[in-house]
């Protein structure tokens, strides 16, 4: 167990008003600046800003309506906080170019790993910025009927090795791997990549884990997001014993007790 390597919380803000998590909303840039402000005095090291949710049974926006939701947000994190690290949450790669002829370096968080734009990869090479790449299968409206797995950890760490030759190919030499929690997977299969999750570190990248008050904790409790916090950081500590380098999280300071705590394990 490796206690010492570089652990990042990242702060969730969604610009948009149809989140699983109600808290995590902020449609107005008053909102998003605000909770921005938290997450930072509460020591996260990325803030992660989304225009589109991607909730089970949530619809696309379109990249046009993405971005004008994000640039002002940006515009006032930026400003604000121009030390932290922003990754902004797109399967769009127009967006993508947009944001860095807006600021410059970011992490591009991308739930489709490339596949739900062709030009995705391409431009996130060509610029030379971090990517975070998820795996799921179809998208938020049909992705509950596609979890027919033979071993769900085997096929998803499969699917990251060939990620690996994409992304040589597309000249990303910085990527983050995210197992993509909740996306086309069961309860149980959320609970055995956790468990397993020491599968999925690659040599030189870095495990990315959201997690955060989803459903299969919920389902599991019997209860409902607002009610999960407990559960969401008990998961947590178990993603850190087991390997991952990046927590996605709606409570950033909660994370960081875990993070404290899993320090003192060693």
């Amino acid at each position: 167990m490796n206690t010492d390597r570089q652990i990042d919380i990242m702060g969730i803000i969604n610009v948009n008003d149809d989140s699983y998590f109600s808290q995590s909303r902020c449609p107005s840039v008053e909102q998003a600046l605000s909770l921005a402000a938290r997450y930072v005095r509460e020591g996260a090291a990325i803030l992660d800003i989304g225009a589109c949710s991607t909730r089970p049974g949530s619809l696309p926006v379109g990249a046009d309506v993405e971005w004008e939701r994000l640039k002002p947000v940006l515009k006032a994190v930026r400003e604000s906080f121009p030390d932290v690290r922003i990754s902004v949450d797109t399967y769009w790669a127009d967006v993508v170019r947009k944001t860095y002829d807006f600021i410059g370096d970011f992490i591009v968080n991308d739930i489709s790993a490339g596949e739900d734009d062709p030009a995705m990869l391409p431009v996130v090479g060509s610029l030379g910025l971090e990517y975070v790449a998820m795996h799921k299968r179809g998208n938020p409206m049909t992705m509950h009927n596609l979890t027919q797995y033979e071993d769900v950890v085997g096929e998803v760490a499969g699917y990251f090795d060939a990620f690996a030759l994409k992304a040589e190919e597309c000249g990303i030499a910085r990527w983050i791997l995210d197992p993509g929690f909740g996306f086309a997977k069961t309860v149980e299969q959320n609970f055995e990549m956790l468990r397993r999750l020491g599968e999925f570190v690659r040599p030189g990248k870095r495990v990315l884990v959201g997690i955060s008050r989803k459903s299969f904790i919920y389902k599991t409790l019997g209860s409902t997001p607002e009610d999960s916090l407990p559960a969401t950081q008990a998961l947590h500590l178990q993603a850190l014993l087991n390997g991952a380098d990046i927590l996605r999280v709606h409570d950033v300071a909660e994370a960081m007790q875990v993070v404290a705590m899993y320090r003192h394990l060693a």
